[in-house]
């Protein structure tokens, strides 16, 4: 994906279950939690690269003492930035020696505690401020009200909550989506206070007040009560972590399973990521033994060790996240792996029919580096394919008898031209340049393999997807007509984006996809431009209607052309009107049904199919397709 589209957070908790002076014994380091979730952070570092931040909560400190801390950075290397900040003071004291109890521990460590949530920042829309980093932070002097929260999420209906936020008669700043969460957990984490308050306190038949009171509701606090209050009437999809300053922590995850969250426990910790590879690694163990948080579900984990994996909300249909298997998470998870491979694999026949089995005048390769397991899966079909196809042939001639040896040293000696074409330089980063300029540095950002492509080759280059284009029209079919190709033929493992995304993805604009515009084309060369009318007319009742009669009027500019149709237009919109060369440019999308193969446990596929999994997205569809019919390039949620 050269396209730039903001992307999904990523996550981490680790909770420790000993105290800290048995990992300074058994590990030689009280800040093992620390660390790990450092580890965690970086080994997510894919998800996050627009700011970083970390909170700390210390159990039992003394009245006086911090119990919650945090760090946060916005700057370039934030992880690193934070990081630096939070064991500065373990790189100046000494080693906590045997001696030193727990609480001498956390006093001379600022940062070691049990609790540590950590969250790296992908900004998706309101700019890359420190203030928009997370975690966010309400706090208050009881310590049970303390509240941090990290998340990676979009809800489409901030607006509507802040409103019922101001009918609380609460007087909330900024209605982001960010914000308006954190107010909500907030209000209810008060209300749940205020119930345990009245049920324990002097006139319930517990009796209690003052600080036995104080301790009692800390410990009876019910966190999934809490979200189920909170999330009640939410639209999006999101994945969240937090802790209180009691010590009580948590992460959930939305109904229809959009965003991810993993959790993995042992004897010494509990662990939450947005990635289950992370985990796996980090803590070296086997993949299988790390669960997914379910789908409305809350894993609590109260401050006496209490851990609870329970229901804050009706599920609804499974509809995780497909981006995330495609492009988003690493690629080092054993599934992920596999699937990726196969929507590769997948496309191999058409790509042997598109280029009539003429293998020998082939070269195949991929760009970015995150297509390289598609590609994988593409050149070991392609192999398999040319083998058995050049052994069928054998066995025809040796049954006609007229094979000869050299039949035989074709299908032993026949291989694929398999290269490493395009290498992309990471030091180079173009958005210190104006527009002019970037673009000039864009058609620098890869440097070419020259000498492997012949003129008479068809040069065959797999992405992870194609999104708007820019990319391909930009740099990518650019750089590789230096090569002077016959022809270039540019795959994506992943279907057409048609649809805007509101779930974590920052792909709200429709009229950025070239998708869409390839469709709109097609539309005015056939003379059906009263089809765009239609749907404007369909958008605009549709954004008055309830939430069970709501459907996708956007879906009828598609119908009337084929996947075909709609790449070989998208090849036309790519190629620069710039360049010199003359050869041929050709784009093929992977299928939904091939998506559907590959990942079938996957079925988020909304903004290929147009089928939303709440309410909300079919609302936010309408009001982009009405947007962009303005010339309005706006986000619309």
């Amino acid at each position: 994906m050269g396209d730039f589209i903001g992307h999904e957070c990523g996550l981490a908790l680790v909770r420790l279950r000993q105290p800290l002076s048995y990992y300074r014994d058994r590990y030689a380091d009280a800040a093992w939690g620390l660390r790990r979730l450092y580890l965690l952070m970086e080994k997510q570092h894919n998800r996050g690269q627009d700011g970083a931040g970390v909170a700390t909560v210390k159990f039992d400190m003394p009245p006086g003492e911090q119990f919650m801390l945090r760090v946060r950075s916005s700057k370039h290397n934030a992880l690193e930035r934070v990081f630096d900040a939070v064991t500065r003071d373990l790189r100046v004291s000494s080693t906590p020696t045997s001696k030193m109890t727990d609480e001498a521990i956390k006093h001379r460590c600022d940062f070691v505690g049990e609790v540590h949530v950590g969250h790296l920042r992908y900004g998706t829309h309101s700019g890359h401020q420190l203030t928009q980093c997370h975690p966010l932070i309400r706090k208050n002097n009881t310590a049970s009200r303390n509240l941090a929260i990290a998340g990676n999420f979009n809800m489409t209906n901030s607006k509507e909550l802040f409103a019922q936020l101001v009918e609380y008669g609460l007087n909330p700043v900024g209605d982001s989506d960010t914000q308006v969460v954190l107010e909500r957990l907030g209000y209810f984490l008060d209300r749940e206070h205020e119930h345990l308050g009245v049920s324990m306190g002097p006139e319930s038949f517990r009796g209690l007040e003052g600080r036995p009171l104080a301790e009692e509701v800390s410990r009876e606090l019910d966190l999934t009560r809490m979200m189920r209050k909170s999330a009640h009437g939410w639209d999006g999809g999101y994945t969240f972590v937090g802790v209180l300053g009691n010590g009580d922590a948590f992460a959930c995850r939305d109904p229809a399973g959009i965003r991810p969250g993993f959790f993995y426990i042992d004897d010494e910790v509990v662990a939450v990521a947005s990635e289950r590879a992370a985990l796996a690694n980090v803590f070296d163990v086997d993949p299988a033994s790390i669960e997914a948080i379910k789908p409305g579900h809350t894993l609590v984990i109260k401050r006496d060790g209490r851990i609870d994996h329970t229901a804050f909300a009706e599920p609804l249909e499974l509809r995780q996240c497909t981006f995330e298997r495609i492009y988003f998470s690493r690629g080092n998870d054993p599934d992920i792996y596999r699937e990726r491979k196969a929507l590769g694999r997948l496309l191999a026949p058409r790509v042997l029919e598109a280029i009539d089995h003429d293998v020998e005048h082939a070269v195949f390769s991929f760009v970015p580096n995150t297509a390289e397991s598609a590609y994988v899966g593409l050149i070991e079909e392609i192999t398999h394919l040319t083998r058995a196809r050049r052994a069928e042939r054998l066995w025809e001639k040796i049954r006609a008898g007229n094979a000869h040896r050299g039949d035989l040293k074709e299908i032993l000696n026949g291989h694929i031209r398999a290269e490493k074409i395009a290498h992309k330089d990471q030091r180079l980063r173009t958005f210190i340049a104006h527009d002019s300029a970037r673009r000039d540095l864009v058609l620098h950002i890869y440097d070419i393999t020259r000498g492997v492509v012949e003129p008479d080759d068809t040069l065959v280059v797999i992405d992870d997807s194609i999104v708007r284009g820019t990319t391909l029209r930009e740099s990518i079919i650019t750089i590789l007509s230096r090569l002077a190709p016959r022809r270039i033929l540019i795959l994506s493992s992943a279907p057409p984006i048609m649809y805007p995304d509101c779930y974590g993805i920052d792909m709200s604009q429709l009229g950025r996809f070239i998708a869409f515009e390839a469709a709109v084309a097609l539309l005015h060369e056939r003379n059906q431009e009263s089809v765009l009318d239609d749907v404007e007319a369909r958008c605009r009742a549709m954004l008055r209607r309830e939430d069970d009669r709501l459907e996708n009027p956007v879906a009828a500019i598609y119908e009337s052309f084929t996947l075909d149709e709609i790449s070989a237009k998208v090849a036309q919109l790519a190629r620069p009107a710039t360049i010199e060369w003359d050869g041929e440019v050709e784009v093929m999308y992977q299928s939904v049904e091939g998506l559907r193969a590959a990942m079938p446990g996957h079925t988020g596929d909304w903004y290929f199919t147009g089928r939303y999994p709440t309410p909300g997205g079919y609302r936010v569809l309408s009001r982009s397709y009405l947007n962009w019919r303005k010339r309005m390039d706006v986000r619309a949620y």
